[in-house]
């Protein structure tokens, strides 16, 4: 594995899922990823692990900068099986790791995984964890987007890795932002907000002015899925203020469907007498749209 430096001491090694092509329902069509951070200070932490089936590839990565005796803690953010399916393996290799999560994560791992995960160790809002010369800090994101979610900030290095917030499916080589298209990423950003997160949209707001007024500086957003937000950061988080917000623009969708052309006809003078107003407009067939879904 090529390395994946965030800061000194701190590496992604979660893995590229290039062929994902439906993840909660929706199109996926440029992939995925499931990502995981390994620290590295006088005690090692993992934060979060990956979808199962790539198990054996996580174990690659880390064994390639550490051994699992040397694993310290694993910070579990979110239960959600694209994440946390192949805990109980690294659990067993990281036989000396204290598993942190909250106390709602605590409880859908042992739902999950059997009473072996009693042992989890619960954090809320404002602990603290220390690594040596590192500072791990938890704060809770109820429904952001499950009961348990949790954010993990690394108070020297100031990076935030707050699981699914922020995050898309999207599979690339680069696994930071100023290493994309950036049109093809605030896409995926977009179509995973909407799909995920959108009907939290309150609690969304609620939970970036939370974090707003803990006064935390943010160098760097790591999220479970997609690439690493490391240049402007904060134009993500301000982008789902707004999109929280339901700020709207002058633009009218409209679909149709057709056998004889008539409707197709009255569509059209429709969408011609919206654009005469100066608004955008966008026609779509249903049954075209229907018959192009992969």
């Amino acid at each position: 594995m090529v390395k994946v430096i965030l800061k000194e001491g701190v590496n992604w090694v979660g893995v590229v899922d290039w062929n994902l092509r439906d993840f909660h329902g929706y199109n996926t069509n440029r992939g995925s990823t499931y990502n995981a951070y390994l620290i590295t200070d006088e005690k090692t932490a993992l934060v979060d692990t990956v979808k199962n089936t790539f198990s054996e590839e996580l174990i690659e990565h880390i064994t390639e900068l550490t051994s699992f005796e040397k694993i310290d803690y694993i910070i579990v953010n979110h239960v959600e099986m694209d994440h946390s399916s192949s805990l109980p393996m690294i659990a067993k290799l990281a036989k000396n790791a204290r598993i942190i999560a909250s106390q709602r994560g605590k409880d859908a791992l042992i739902k999950h995984f059997g009473h072996d995960f009693d042992r989890v160790e619960t954090v809320k809002t404002g602990d603290e964890l220390k690594l040596g010369k590192r500072t791990l800090r938890f704060i809770e994101a109820p429904m952001l987007h499950w009961p348990d979610s949790m954010f993990t900030y690394l108070v020297e290095d100031k990076i935030l890795m707050p699981n699914d917030a922020f995050g898309q499916h999207f599979a690339s080589s680069g696994r930071f932002n100023d290493e994309v298209d950036e049109h093809a990423l605030m896409e995926e950003a977009a179509m995973y907000y909407s799909n995920i997160l959108m009907p939290f949209a309150p609690l969304i707001t609620r939970k970036i002015q939370e974090v707003v007024d803990m006064k935390i500086p943010i160098d760097i957003i790591a999220p479970s899925h997609g690439v690493i937000w490391r240049k402007d950061p904060m134009k993500i988080v301000n982008t789902y203020l707004k999109w929280s917000a339901g700020e709207s623009t002058n633009k009218v969708v409209i679909v149709f469907d057709t056998m004889w052309h008539s409707t197709d006809k009255m569509a059209r003078a429709i969408a011609n007498g919206i654009v005469s107003q100066g608004v955008e407009a966008k026609l779509f067939s249903f049954a075209f749209t229907l018959a192009q879904k992969p």
